[in-house]
């Protein structure tokens, strides 16, 4: 794939939470079933994907209002759109229905708005979460060997959610949250079967999430881990996502900037939650702890996570014009392996 975005010449922006945006939105029970599922049997509040199916205005217009904040690249609405998460929903026969009704409704608001400005051509990154279900570690204490999910599960199901994104127009896999690096392999390795079934290519971007002070992810591998862990994969992009504040993350994606081979991308939190679970970060704040990256030089794409907002994006996109991006590191001949540490050879 030769076209990169303009990505070597200027800071991509990626958009912020939908999450966040349906909240604001007071949704109610009947606005996620719709009269298609008025009477399905389990209660459907809190599974945004679904209102691809009933409320596509809504997210059409969430993607507009990144969009006119200046996004880049705006994320489907199918972070939780794989069989293993909808079957908390009983949800599972409309899986490949939710992610063509996602890209399909993320496409059109992009190519809308490169139509009306073609020297800023727009983006769709299909949102692939990580699931519920962690294929490295057990959910009993009490039974280590134990795995409520395999590897071949998760190849089966994100192969499903991606073979779909990808015929209905994205033009990148973005696999995001990642808090087990076997989950996001199997992701992967699920990419390429789906761009090969299709007969697409598309930008694969890897994104993980780091579960507290001591930088690791929640099954314990360290970001340059990680990083080595998926180093045979064709990456457009590898970063962070949702965690902690931008400012937190810093370390870390220092981290990541000197060794990845691949374009880098942030996309923090609005700062940490408070008692009531909301987030409290301003826009302006948030723009002023992105522009450390900025001026160090660390990143090419960075966006938003949980609590972000329009006003969030657009206080990023005022100035990124000011910062050039980072340069990707050479791809280096030592031998490195990796557990939750990496270890070079």
């Amino acid at each position: 794939m030769t076209d990169n975005w303009g990505i070597n010449k200027r800071i991509l922006l990626l958009d912020g939470a939908m999450g966040t945006m349906l909240q604001q939105r007071q949704l109610t029970e009947a606005d996620f079933r719709g009269k298609r599922f008025a009477g399905h049997s389990v209660e459907l509040k809190g599974n945004n994907d679904v209102l691809c199916l009933t409320r596509p205005d809504v997210i059409a217009d969430v993607h507009r209002q990144y969009l006119e904040a200046g996004a880049d690249i705006i994320e489907t609405c199918s972070f939780n759109s794989q069989r293993i998460s909808q079957a908390d929903y009983d949800m599972c026969d409309y899986v490949v229905e939710m992610n063509a009704a996602a890209a399909q409704i993320a496409r059109a608001a992009a190519d809308e708005f490169t139509r009306k400005n073609p020297r800023k051509k727009r983006y769709v990154a299909g949102s692939v979460g990580p699931t519920n279900k962690m294929a490295s570690m057990s959910p009993d204490v009490n039974r280590p060997m134990f795995r409520n999910i395999t590897f071949d599960e998760l190849v089966v199901a994100y192969l499903e959610q991606m073979t779909a994104l990808i015929e209905n127009g994205v033009d990148a896999l973005l696999i995001e949250t990642v808090f087990d690096t076997l989950n996001a392999k199997a992701a992967l390795f699920a990419a390429e079967e789906a761009m090969n079934k299709v007969g697409r290519k598309v930008k694969l971007m890897l994104s993980a999430t780091i579960a507290d002070a001591a930088g690791r992810l929640l099954s314990g591998q360290t970001p340059e881990a990680l990083l080595c862990s998926v180093s045979h994969v064709d990456l457009f992009s590898i970063g962070l996502n949702c965690s902690f504040g931008a400012k937190d993350l810093l370390p870390y994606i220092r981290k990541i900037a000197a060794e990845a081979s691949c374009f880098v991308s942030v996309h923090p939190n609005a700062g940490l939650p408070n008692a009531l679970g909301a987030y409290d970060e301003t826009p302006k704040t948030m723009a002023t702890q992105i522009a450390k990256f900025l001026e160090e030089g660390l990143i090419n794409i960075v966006g938003g996570c949980c609590g972000t907002t329009p006003e969030h994006i657009a206080a990023i996109a005022d100035i990124l014009n000011d910062y050039q991006p980072r340069v990707p590191q050479p791809r280096k001949n030592d031998l490195m392996v990796s557990g939750l540490d990496v270890l070079k050879i």
